[in-house]
């Protein structure tokens, strides 16, 4: 079915950029040629990315949970600018087929872990900062830089959620690419990473080691909180809009009785007010 509109994240088949692909590796013209290939077609595509981020402490232990069950990512193919990184440049974090038992210490200690700020490396461009060359520029320079390109590609995505915000990104979605869903987001705050229990030095600890993603996520949550403001607004304006015939049948002008004349023409007798005083109407409001 040609009108099937198929997301590269979870392609039938296989994962069509690995497992968590970074934006490094997603450019338009990269997954539309891999999109071809797929389908083994030539259609002409428009692409929308979106995302989800999350509370960086919650999702951070999230992840933790997911590598002690035994999860890894040795499908994430880490592609930027053509190469993956060498094993100078990315390290294991443990040895052998997978890291489960490992306790939340031994998952901080880690300096190569690359759990440390996931959501700004994900939505970053890392050529940028050499991709995983640690000596490309100083790491200040490159902790600055991937951060503001995070930014501005959240930004330019046609849609963000918040995994905090359920109902409000429900309603984004659906106002932002005209659909409904057929049930209510629901709001899941009993998780695993809430089922842990962390003294606070430990949350300062994990803060820390994701510095980067908590100023992105303050950043993204203040801008979700204006693009859901805004949709909001625009809302309540369709709807008086949608109600100004109810309110204002007709308008007559002076001197002439034609909107009550029976010989009137309709679209004299039920004219809408002046497009200056609906303006008016709607800026006090």
């Amino acid at each position: 079915n040609q009108a099937l509109t198929w997301p590269t994240r979870n392609f039938p088949g296989s994962v069509t950029f690995g497992a968590h692909p970074e934006c490094s590796n997603r450019t338009r013209v990269r997954t539309k040629s891999r999109l071809n290939k797929r389908t083994e077609t030539s259609l002409k595509r428009k692409f929308y990315y979106i995302t989800l981020l999350r509370d960086p402490v919650s999702r951070y232990l999230s992840e933790w949970r997911h590598v002690q069950r035994g999860a890894t990512w040795k499908t994430s193919l880490h592609m930027c600018d053509g190469r993956t990184p060498t094993p100078e440049e990315l390290p294991p974090c443990y040895e052998g087929t997978d890291w489960s038992g490992c306790t939340l210490q031994q998952f901080m200690d880690c300096p190569y872990n690359l759990a440390n700020n996931r959501q700004v490396r994900m939505l970053a461009d890392l050529s940028l900062v050499g991709c995983y060359n640690m000596s490309f520029i100083p790491e200040k320079k490159r902790a600055q830089v991937l951060l503001e390109s995070a930014k501005k590609n959240l930004r330019d995505m046609a849609f963000f959620g918040l995994t905090e915000f359920q109902r409000k990104t429900q309603y984004l979605f659906e106002r932002t690419f005209r659909l409904k869903f057929i049930r209510p987001f629901m709001q899941y705050n009993s998780t695993r990473a809430a089922g842990v229990d962390l003294d606070n030095d430990t949350v300062q600890r994990i803060e820390e080691l994701n510095d980067l993603d908590m100023q992105l996520y303050d950043y993204a949550r203040d801008l979700f909180q204006q693009r859901y403001m805004y949709k909001r607004q625009l809302e309540r304006r369709e709807q008086r809009l949608k109600n100004q015939p109810a309110l204002f049948p007709f308008r007559r002008t002076p001197g002439s009785d034609a909107g009550f004349r029976d010989d009137a023409p309709e679209s004299e007798a039920s004219r809408l007010p002046t497009e200056d005083y609906m303006n008016h109407i709607i800026n006090r409001w």
